[in-house]
């Protein structure tokens, strides 16, 4: 199937929300990690999204080119490319981009947007993420409204965030971050709803102790009922179709029946980085200490041509990141949840059976 088109994704993101799961949000910085998901999702038979960060994208586009919009725009033509090859849906979405960078960053990404519907070509991204979290409520608000405005004429889903997400990430180190920012206020929620709703449709991380990085499981103290009164808040002040699409950022280290009480409050999509990058890279490691004297010419040798040859040891990479996608997606609930899947089974079952 092509790349999901926006009345598909907002089919996927209300099927989340409806019945209680989440999809992962893969951040991926090659055309092997883009496979490596894609891989996973149907495997799983379930919908996902894959993701590009402006570190993704710089990585992408080549050490010379070191390019974030160009990186970008690479990875999403070969995910739109592939995904012709599955039989589930597959949304683009653009990770944590600030404000100083919305210009360098979201705004040419947006244009390729508009420039391909001119042509009537399909987005090139689904969605993209602004992040002016560190910037106060009233100015996060007044550029988000901008950005959703423009968003909105292209059919693009935009994603916000109010709070912090604590730790390090690509580059962006919130580790120092006082407590209060970590958790975001149901004023803030309230606001995020009144402000934006009428423009578009829009995702909303709010943030409830979540933290990027590396954190052994139990070291994360969340308090998931950040986002229940949060959202009750919302829905009394507001009406229950104020109710936010949920999105949990820095999931690593997070126990799994925190993750799952989550899902319960909304939230219908989640990072995920840290853990697949491990999974890509453990048994990388593995083959060439195995193999050391092969990937190396050793006092004078030659070594062996189909050890070195680096496609022996990213399969084993791409096999070992799908893998734990895979457990992701079980762990989110999201196993065999494809909007396509479920339509052809409910099709199967209203198909009148032939008579005896």
């Amino acid at each position: 199937m092509p790349v999901a088109n926006y009345e598909q994704y907002c089919e996927m993101l209300d099927n989340a929300a409806k019945n209680g799961f989440a999809y992962p949000a893969i951040n991926v910085t090659s055309t092997s990690t883009a496979n490596a998901a894609i891989q996973a999702f149907a495997e799983m038979k379930t919908d996902g999204i894959l993701q590009v960060s402006t570190g993704g994208g710089k990585f992408a586009s080549g050490q010379f080119a070191n390019d974030m919009v160009v990186g970008a725009i690479s990875l999403a033509q070969h995910i739109h490319l592939v995904a012709e090859k599955v039989d589930v849906l597959i949304a683009l979405h653009t990770d944590h981009c600030q404000a100083e960078l919305v210009d360098s960053f979201l705004v040419p990404l947006i244009e390729e947007t508009e420039k391909r519907r001119a042509k009537a070509m399909p987005n090139l991204f689904n969605s993209h993420m602004f992040d002016g979290s560190e910037l106060p409520l009233e100015e996060n608000l007044k550029i988000s409204k901008k950005l959703l405005e423009r968003c909105a004429k292209s059919e693009i889903i935009l994603e916000v965030e109010t709070g912090v997400v604590g730790g390090e990430e690509d580059g962006i180190n919130n580790e120092n971050v006082s407590a209060d920012k970590l958790y975001t206020t149901n004023e803030e929620m309230i606001a995020v709803a009144k402000e934006l709703s009428p423009i578009g449709k829009f995702m909303y991380a709010a943030t409830f102790g979540n933290v990027h990085g590396v954190y052994k499981p139990g070291n994360v103290k969340l308090r998931p009922e950040i986002l229940k009164n949060g959202q009750e808040a919302v829905m009394k002040e507001l009406g229950e179709q104020s109710r936010h699409w949920l999105v949990f950022h820095g999931g690593s280290g997070s126990e799994l029946h925190e993750i799952h009480e989550t899902l319960n409050y909304g939230v219908i999509k989640m990072n995920i980085d840290t853990d697949t990058q491990y999974a890509y890279t453990r048994p990388v490691v593995d083959f060439m200490m195995h193999n050391y004297d092969k990937v190396l010419k050793v006092e004078g040798e030659v070594g062996s041509k189909k050890h070195y040859d680096p496609r022996a040891w990213m399969k084993k990479a791409e096999t070992s990141m799908s893998e734990r996608i895979i457990q992701a997606i079980k762990d989110l609930k999201a196993e065999g949840k494809s909007v396509l899947h479920s339509k052809k089974k409910l099709i199967k079952r209203e198909s009148p059976q032939p008579s005896l």
